[in-house]
C-alpha cells in the first residue's frame, strides 16, 4: 500500500517543494526535496530515522505528522520552523494527511512549500499607526546557530520564558534584539496574547506618553477616547526599544507603571488595572547609558532584574557557515535564483570582517551579492566595494598616522589575510598599554583577542 502510494506523491514536484512520509512508527520512509537548496536536510541519512530524531526541536503533542498517525487528523497550511540535528532551521507551510489501508492509519504524508514571505528582521508587519502589533513572531527556533554564544542564549530565552518578570536585552545595532524579545513572548504563557512593539526614539515624548497610556477626550486639542498599548496589551507583551532614547521624565511615568500595575489616560482621573510584560531593549551598556543620563538608574533596577546580552556576530564566527546558507536559501526563493553558496575567498573575508552592522549587516550584503552575482557561487567580485576597501593591507595608527600595517601577498587570500591580522593584533598590542585597550582598538572583545592570541601563538 505505501509503495503504491510512493509513485503517486513522487509526481508532484510542479506543486511542492519537499514531501516526507512516515510509518505508523513515526519512522522515515521516504523523503523527497524538489528543492534542495532551500532545504539543509540530508535525505540519505533521514530514511529509517524517527522524524523526531531529524527534527530535535519537534514534539509529539504539536507534530502535525503525529497527529496523522495517532488520530487521523488532516492539517492544512501549517506554518512552522523546523530544525534539523545539526542546528540549521527552516521554514516550511505543510498540509499533512493520513495514510490508510482498510480502517487502520499505517503512516502519514507532509507536503510541504516554503514561505514566500521574508521572515527575516525587516519582514515585521504592523498594525494600526500607533499600535504596533507583531503579527507573524519569531520562536527560539528562528535564531540561528551552533556557536556556544548562540545556544547560550537560546538556554537564556528558554529559562525567561518561564516567569513574567520584566527583560532588558542589550544589544549592538542589528544584532537582533527584537528576534530575543519576539522569541521569549513566543515560548511564554503569554504567547497567545499581544505582542506590541514600540520604539522609543521614533516618537516625540508627548505623543510617546499617549501612546503608552492611552487619552480621554478633551484632554487636548483633537483628543479621543483612545486606549494606548498597555492597556491594548492586556495579558501580553510590550517591547520597548530604545529605551535609553526616552525622555527622562517619561521613564520616571513608566517605573511608576512598572511598579504599581496600573495607568491612567491622559486626561483622565480612574486607574485602569494591567497586566503586560515590558522586555525593553538597548544599543549601549546600561552601565553607559546611567553614566550619561539617558537611563534613569531606578528603571533600570526595575527592568534589569533579568538582563541578556545579545552576542555581536564577531563573537560568533562559527555560525557564518550556517547564516550564509539560510539566506541564500531566503533570497535563491524570493529572486528566484539558484546560487549554491560562497567561495572559500568569501567565507574567509567573512570570517576576518568585524560586522559592526553585524547579522542585518551580513544579511543585507548577501542580498547585494544576489544582485550582483551571474553564477552559482558568490565570489569577491560580487560583494560590495566599501567591504572590499577593509582589506586593502593598510591600516593607519590614529596616534601616528606615519605608522602603517602592511603585508606582502603570500600566495593565497587566507594566508595573506591571516598574516595581516597577526601584524595587526602586534600592533594594536604594541601600541596601547593593555590587552583590554587593544581589544577596544581593533573593534573586538577581550576574549576574542584572547582566541587570535593562542591562533597565532603570540
Amino acid at each position: 500500500m505505501l509503495e503504491e502510494y510512493l509513485d503517486t506523491i513522487t509526481n508532484m514536484e510542479n506543486y511542492a517543494d519537499g514531501i516526507i512520509v512516515i510509518d505508523d512508527q513515526a519512522k522515515v520512509i521516504y523523503i523527497r526535496q524538489f528543492k534542495p537548496d532551500l532545504s539543509p536536510l540530508d535525505e540519505r541519512r533521514a530514511i529509517g530515522k524517527s522524524i523526531f530524531e531529524i527534527y530535535p526541536t519537534l514534539k509529539p503533542e504539536t507534530s502535525t505528522l503525529i497527529a496523522a498517525i495517532q488520530r487521523g487528523e488532516t492539517t492544512l497550511n501549517n506554518r512552522e520552523t523546523l530544525t534539523t540535528s545539526t542546528g540549521e532551521s527552516f521554514q516550511i507551510i505543510d498540509n499533512t494527511f493520513p495514510i490508510k489501508q482498510d480502517d487502520s492509519i499505517i503512516g502519514a504524508v507532509s507536503v510541504a512549500t516554503f514561505p514566500d514571505k521574508d521572515f527575516s528582521l525587516s519582514g515585521i508587519n504592523l498594525h494600526s499607526d500607533t499600535v504596533p502589533q507583531v503579527k507573524d513572531l519569531y520562536t527560539i527556533e528562528d535564531i540561528i546557530g551552533r556557536s556556544k554564544q548562540t545556544q547560550d542564549l537560546r538556554i537564556q530565552i528558554c529559562r525567561v520564558s518561564a516567569t513574567s518578570s520584566s527583560v532588558l536585552i542589550y544589544g549592538s545595532t542589528g544584532t537582533g534584539k527584537e528576534m530575543v524579545a519576539q522569541s521569549i513572548h513566543s515560548a511564554s504563557e503569554r504567547k497567545n496574547k499581544k505582542f506590541i512593539s514600540q520604539n522609543c526614539a521614533a516618537i516625540p515624548a508627548t505623543l510617546l506618553e499617549s501612546i503608552f497610556f492611552g487619552t480621554v477626550k478633551g484632554a487636548y486639542t483633537g483628543a479621543e477616547n483612545k486606549a494606548g498599548i498597555f492597556e491594548s496589551a492586556d495579558g501580553g507583551t510590550i517591547f520597548l526599544d530604545e529605551i535609553n532614547s526616552m525622555d527622562i521624565n517619561l521613564q520616571a511615568k513608566l517605573l511608576r507603571v512598572l511598579e504599581e500595575r496600573k495607568i491612567t489616560r491622559i486626561g483622565g482621573v480612574d486607574a485602569v488595572n494591567v497586566n503586560v510584560r515590558i522586555i525593553a531593549a538597548t544599543n549601549k551598556r546600561p552601565s553607559l547609558c546611567i553614566q550619561d543620563g539617558t537611563l534613569r538608574p531606578d528603571l533600570f533596577y526595575r527592568l534589569g532584574s533579568v538582563t541578556i546580552d545579545v552576542p555581536d556576530l564577531r563573537d560568533r564566527l562559527d555560525d557564518l557557515p550556517l547564516l550564509t546558507d539560510y539566506f541564500i536559501s531566503l533570497y535563491n526563493t524570493s529572486m528566484h535564483k539558484h546560487i549554491t553558496g560562497v567561495s572559500k575567498e568569501v567565507m574567509e573575508i567573512f570570517k576576518i570582517y568585524a560586522w559592526p552592522g553585524n547579522v542585518r549587516e551580513f544579511r543585507n550584503i548577501i542580498e547585494g551579492a544576489f544582485n550582483l552575482c551571474d553564477d552559482s557561487v558568490i565570489d569577491v567580485g560580487s560583494l560590495p566595494s566599501y567591504l572590499l576597501s577593509e582589506f586593502d593591507l593598510t591600516r593607519s595608527d590614529p596616534e601616528d598616522e606615519d605608522k602603517s600595517v602592511e603585508v606582502q601577498w603570500t600566495g593565497s587570500l587566507k594566508g595573506t589575510m591571516d598574516a595581516y591580522e597577526k601584524k595587526l593584533i602586534l600592533h594594536a598590542i604594541d601600541s596601547h598599554k593593555s590587552l583590554t585597550a587593544a581589544a577596544e582598538y581593533l573593534g573586538i572583545t577581550r576574549q576574542s583577542l584572547n582566541q587570535k592570541l593562542r591562533k597565532y601563538n603570540l
